[in-house]
């Protein structure tokens, strides 16, 4: 599944006053971080991530394993955050634009 722009453009509006939900130390990415992540996306379907790696490589590689791990789409990433999505299996609460 893959995004279009009109719907990138509706997630980023949705995301635009949200407080990162889970944050990434650097120590990286554990476990713990990618259940939590999973707890998360299930409850809101779209969240914010804080990435505190040093480097935007790093801040890049840590997003990309998140959201491969979690099955997730990443819809943004700009610095340190990281918007990412993933429609609830059952009653998803976010209608995208089609």
């Amino acid at each position: 599944m893959s995004l279009t722009n009109k719907q990138q453009r509706f997630l980023r509006s949705m995301a635009h006053s949200l407080k990162p939900v889970v944050i990434i130390g650097n120590a990286g990415l554990s476990d713990g971080v990618i259940n939590e992540t999973h707890l998360a996306l299930e409850t809101h379907e779209l969240i914010k991530v804080r990435v505190n790696a040093e480097t935007r490589d790093d801040r890049t590689n840590i997003t990309k394993q998140l959201t491969e791990q979690t099955d997730s789409l990443l819809v943004q990433n700009i610095g340190h955050i990281a918007i990412i999505y993933r429609p609830r299996k059952k009653n998803p609460d976010i209608n995208l634009p089609k």
